[in-house]
């Protein structure tokens, strides 16, 4: 006992040293959001994900190449010049010739060799007729023949001017058709690159804020490190005196090996994190970053009503039911016309003109007319025409059904995202309000277990508090963000703004 009251005074004036020498290191300790290098918003995060990844040039290649075949369709609906040529044709064959029998002065068949070659040179303007879908064309051609053998023969035969129709009657108009598909395709193209572009912006959050998570995790583990092991100190030196059991320093010992457990992995972690978003963002690896996230969130309470009616104006959910149902009934018509009662309509009108020589071959033009109407009158198809009508209308009705459920669908979606954001909006008040009511509970605890007034168990049990509550202010921000662009990823609207996204 003597030797036991000796160390006591030594003992008490450790620990008190120890523990206002820990007051300025945990003030140091306290959470951060960067660590040195380029700050990085949320928003410019996004913006350099939107430019950089590999996920935005994909939709942006996408998007290009769905416009260049817009144009490339549209291209096709002009006049379009063609040249065509044979340069040349060769055939050598024996052929049957009708001769006079100079004895008998009857007819007779001989067969003879013969080679014959063709040389010929065309061009033709063709437009597609929007209306009728019928096709109108001029042409201009030029052939020469040239037979050899017992009856060598050259000829030039020149067509210099033609004007002609081919046009479909009782039958579909293919043009159109073609016409209307290009027309929803194109929109919807347009607003699933937008939505793409959403998407990185709604994925790059998720990442961002991984990373957020895990600096802030990697600060709280290291200030949990120094706390612990200043109690540990602590609770040593009481030890020694008689003041705490060997059980509260063994549990003191465990929760600082726990400590540093945790900020192992809270290191590996935030690595991790901070490679998939330097992945996200483009930038290279081994680049110094950090994260800046503001408490703050927007002051946005999304109207229901007016989220639904933005999703359904700008969806590409809208476009592809569109699309879906033009398809449709371009296949109920082309099962109805196709293969019905019809006929085909073609004319021409020109001048034309044959010569030994290709300059009289443009004399004394001739002129040259066709006129043709072929009629198709199924009379007896064991009621195939009628199956093929009756199959087209049900997927027609199928469809309705699939975008009447795409749409309702769609609502929902929107309606919930909204109600899910003012939600996550509210969430973000109280879990920061939580965190700040559990860092000062943590705080008095520590400095009431200082000068003993409560138990180790009440210190760790504020502790572990501390750390809930900082994980769940961080999950609440991290959910507000995601709420935000998934809104915006479905009404493809900017409800900050209040504009549509372009």
């Amino acid at each position: 006992m003597p030797n036991r009251s000796r160390r006591a005074p030594q003992a008490i004036g450790l620990a008190i040293a120890l523990t206002f020498a820990a007051v300025p290191r945990l003030a140091a300790q306290q959470p951060s959001d960067s660590i040195g290098g380029v700050p990085l918003t949320l928003d410019s995060a996004i913006a350099l994900a939107q430019l950089n990844s590999h996920q935005a040039r994909a939709a942006r290649a996408a998007h290009q190449a769905a416009r260049f075949r817009d144009n490339g369709f549209r291209d096709r609906l002009l006049p379009q010049l063609t040249l065509t040529g044979t340069v040349p044709s060769y055939n050598r064959s024996i052929v049957p010739v009708l001769q006079v029998d100079t004895a008998t002065g009857n007819a007779v068949t001989i067969f003879q060799p013969q080679q014959q070659s063709t040389t010929s040179l065309g061009l033709q303007l063709t437009q597609t007729l929007p209306l009728t879908g019928g096709n109108l064309y001029l042409s201009s051609s030029l052939t020469k023949l040239t037979l050899s053998g017992q009856s060598a023969l050259q000829t030039w035969s020149s067509v210099p001017f033609t004007i002609g129709l081919q046009q479909g009657i009782f039958r579909p108009n293919l043009a159109a058709w073609d016409r209307r598909e290009q027309n929803v395709q194109i929109e919807e193209q347009e607003r699933q690159y937008r939505e793409a572009m959403e998407d990185v912006a709604l994925q790059t959050t998720g990442h961002f804020f991984d990373t957020y998570a895990a600096r802030k995790a990697l600060d709280n583990a290291q200030t949990n490190v120094a706390v612990n092991d200043t109690l540990y100190r602590l609770n040593t030196g009481r030890f020694q005196v008689g003041r705490i059991g060997e059980n509260d320093l063994l549990q003191s010992q465990l929760a600082l090996l726990r400590a540093r457990t945790s900020l192992d992995a809270a290191r590996l972690e935030y690595e991790r994190s901070l490679a998939q978003l330097r992945l996200d963002i483009g930038l290279p690896p081994g680049r110094p970053l950090s994260v800046v996230v503001s408490q703050d969130v927007p002051d946005v309470e999304p109207d229901t009503a007016r989220a639904v009616a933005e999703a359904l104006r700008s969806a590409s959910a809208v476009s592809a039911t569109a699309l879906a149902d033009v398809v449709a009934r371009r296949r109920i018509a082309e099962a109805q016309l196709a293969d019905g009662v019809g006929a085909t309509l073609q004319a021409s009108y020109g001048f034309n003109q044959t010569s030994p020589t290709m300059r009289l071959a443009y004399q004394n033009l001739l002129e040259a007319r066709q006129f043709s109407l072929s009629v198709q009158l199924p009379l007896w198809e064991w009621g195939a025409h009628g199956a093929g009508v009756r199959a087209a209308e049900a997927d027609r009705d199928a469809t309705t059904d699939q975008s009447a459920a795409a749409l309702e669908q769609l609502r929902l979606d929107a309606k919930f995202a909204a109600l899910q954001l003012a939600q996550a909006r509210r969430n973000v008040a109280l879990l920061t309000v939580s965190d700040s009511v559990a860092g000062k509970r943590f705080d008095v605890a520590y400095q009431r277990y200082v000068i003993g007034k409560i138990t180790i168990d009440n210190l760790y049990i504020a502790q572990q508090e501390k750390d809930a509550a900082l994980v769940q202010v961080v999950g609440g921000l991290r959910d507000y963000w995601l709420a935000y662009y998934n809104l915006r990823r479905i009404t493809l609207f900017d409800f900050v703004a209040g504009q549509p996204i372009r």
